[in-house]
């Protein structure tokens, strides 16, 4: 049999699927429909959009069914995350409760930057009275100022204190809070500059976030909890992850999480330059969990060096911890130059037993997203 004589049949199956595919895509703009009016009766009560609960039910039950009927349960948990990803975005667009509808105005320093835009934009879509405070605004800065009910600062990290030691005419029920990832000056700045409600927060995102569905933004106590627990009741509706932690506790993780990834990346890029190595021979050659290592070496160099020179200069406290990896480093190449493969795998079992659990749950979100990342290379 050749392919002619089946051409017929496998004519008559392709238009069998392209008629179910053509349903798919009825049943999905269904669904969409549905899930944007979940999100309109979500926002008249305040309901977070994200319900972590209702979706790890859901997809417990879909891949039960997936199995029964002999599909793949990995694939259906993939289309149904994708399309959940969908639905938030609809649930999204339909707007959200004012959380606290007595506050006179929130004032956002720097609300024309890249992540200042992002809370004003939510605060707005809130039903919220918002004003931008630039620096050539500074003039009438008190009237701006004079009845505001949140004062947010979102200014570059470097004149973060600066702006901070101007706000000393806040009135005294004012919150005052800032969005800078550090927090121990910042939030010791606040204190002292004024007496009412002080918070310090760190949105673990950037600017390019649709919204803030399973973002997670770290909140430091500073004074007042109960005075400012509505702005982070608003933002838990706006589907935020608050995470609270002191913020010596929060710049000591960040010094490992953020300052040192932010340098080691830099540095291997810079590597790779003065080596010069060939970009496009390295993505071709490459299997997807090195690619992806490539395009997170890349994604950083395509952004603003000023963000990422503030956030690493921030503070002096942070060259100890990377001098300590860069000491670190060259044991491990001490263990290599003297072909020690016993003390070699030695360390790398001890760090396996540290990580423990953590170590297989990393695996297996890994082979996802390589999955992802290896569908997406381009041709």
């Amino acid at each position: 049999m050749n392919s002619e004589q089946i051409a017929p049949e496998l004519a008559a199956l392709r238009e069998q699927i392209d008629e179910i595919d053509s349903q798919l895509v009825d049943l999905l703009a269904k669904r969409r429909a549905v899930t944007t009016r979940v999100g309109a009766l979500k926002s008249k009560v305040g309901m977070p959009i994200y319900a972590p609960e209702r979706e790890a039910q859901l997809l417990c039950k879909r891949r039960e069914q997936a199995k029964k009927v002999g599909v793949c349960a990995d694939l259906i948990e993939d289309i149904l995350r994708r399309l959940m990803r969908d639905s938030y975005i609809s649930q999204d667009a339909s707007g959200y409760l004012c959380v606290n509808a007595d506050c006179r105005k929130v004032v956002v320093v720097g609300g024309k930057g890249q992540l200042g835009q992002v809370f004003v934009d939510l605060f707005q879509r809130s039903h919220y009275q918002v004003v931008t405070l630039e620096q050539e605004d500074w003039p009438k800065s008190d009237s701006i100022l004079s009845d505001a009910s949140v004062v947010i600062v979102a200014v570059p990290i470097r004149i973060t204190n600066e702006v901070i030691k101007q706000l000393e005419q806040l009135p005294d029920d004012c919150i005052l809070a800032d969005i800078t990832s550090v927090k121990e000056v910042p939030l010791y700045e606040m204190m002292k500059v004024h007496q009412g409600p002080v918070l310090g927060l760190h949105p673990m995102f950037g600017p390019d976030v649709s919204g803030l569905i399973k973002q997670t933004i770290i909140a430091c106590h500073g004074r007042g909890e109960q005075q400012y627990q509505w702005l982070l009741d608003q933002f838990q509706v706006w589907g935020a992850k608050i995470y609270p932690v002191t913020a010596a506790e929060h710049d000591q993780a960040m010094s490992m999480v953020q300052v040192m990834r932010h340098f080691s990346t830099i540095v291997y890029g810079y590597h790779l330059m003065t080596e010069g190595a060939d970009i496009s021979q390295l993505v071709e050659m490459s299997s997807p969990i090195y690619r992806l290592e490539l395009i997170m070496v890349g994604r950083l160099f395509a952004q603003d060096p000023i963000l990422y020179s503030d956030i690493i200069f921030a503070n002096q406290d942070n060259i100890a911890m990377m001098k300590r990896f860069a000491y670190r480093f060259l044991e491990l190449l001490e263990d290599v130059e003297a072909n020690d493969k016993a003390a070699f795998v030695a360390m790398f079992e001890q760090v396996s037993d540290w990580f423990g659990e953590y170590a297989d749950i990393f695996l297996q979100e890994s082979k996802s997203m390589l999955l992802k990342a290896n569908e997406l290379k381009k041709d």
